[in-house]
């Protein structure tokens, strides 16, 4: 079941594909072509709440919460959900999003790893992404820096989840460090955390680690903009070389931002996504 909390309409409930049945949370607003939003591990729609005010006053937006993060539930018993926490699950996800809503063809954009999932609906679903923004997204799982590899480990991230305090008090420290503002970030990554369970923590992070888009990139024919921070501690900053060498690829490279650009810089952020979108 999908359940749809809309800023300026309601809507029924609608129904994902059986035999799993799940309750996917997502945020519409503004009016236009649509854009969809996908948030990065750990995180929520909340990431892109400034964002979507803005590009909403152009276009039509949708702002998903991955089953297992947010307000978004997988049904099932523990063995089967925990199929679901991983990349290739997240764009089927997006995939029947789009169905259930009757949306043919959108941009998708994603932070981290919800841009490694944009680049990978763009690979699977060609007729259906028309561009893609990548947003300090690992190509090569590899990229991804030690702390976020540990939390792929599920014996690592039980103990962590066992110590929790630690776990966040870890996790807290880490996100301080990430964005310029970093007291900001972390206080509503931590809120996002409190919502997150052992499965989907190691399981989406751990899949992730494991995706290796390398060798793929030159099926993708989309146009693609790449915005990368020079100061990511989270995902390595080469990846935006990787992102470069796609056919109709550009680069929107911030020297003063981290793994947040859109928090370190807004007002540039916007600038340089909306041109990106606005262009035919």
């Amino acid at each position: 079941m999908v359940l749809a909390i809309f800023w300026d309409a309601t809507v029924p409930l609608l129904t994902t594909d059986p035999p799993h049945r799940s309750i996917i949370h997502y945020e519409v607003y503004g009016k236009g072509r649509p854009v969809l939003f996908l948030h990065g591990w750990l995180g929520s729609w909340q990431l892109w709440r400034p964002t979507i005010e803005k590009v909403g006053e152009q276009y039509r937006t949708y702002s998903l919460d991955f089953w297992g993060f947010g307000e978004s539930r997988k049904a099932g018993t523990n063995e089967e959900a925990v199929q679901e926490f991983s990349v290739d699950a997240y764009v089927d996800m997006v995939r029947q999003f789009m169905d259930r809503l009757g949306i043919p063809k959108a941009a998708v954009v994603g932070h981290s790893m919800g841009g490694t999932v944009a680049l990978k609906c763009a690979l699977q679903y060609p007729e259906r992404i028309v561009r893609v923004g990548v947003v300090g997204s690992p190509v090569n799982g590899e990229s991804l820096y030690l702390g976020l590899k540990i939390g792929g480990n599920p014996v690592m991230a039980g103990l962590g989840f066992a110590f929790y305090p630690i776990l966040r008090a870890i996790v807290g420290t880490y996100l301080y460090f990430s964005a310029n503002d970093g007291a900001a970030v972390r206080r509503m990554m931590l809120d996002d955390l409190s919502r997150v369970n052992l499965q989907s923590f190691f399981q989406s992070i751990g899949t992730l680690r494991r995706t290796d888009l390398t060798h793929q990139l030159h099926r993708i024919h989309q146009p693609v903009l790449g915005m990368y921070g020079k100061k990511d501690i989270i995902v390595h900053y080469n990846q935006h070389e990787l992102v470069g060498k796609i056919e109709n690829a550009q680069l929107s490279l911030f020297d003063n931002a981290g793994h947040f650009p859109m928090a370190d810089d807004p007002e540039r952020f916007i600038n340089d996504l909306l041109n990106f979108l606005d262009a035919r």
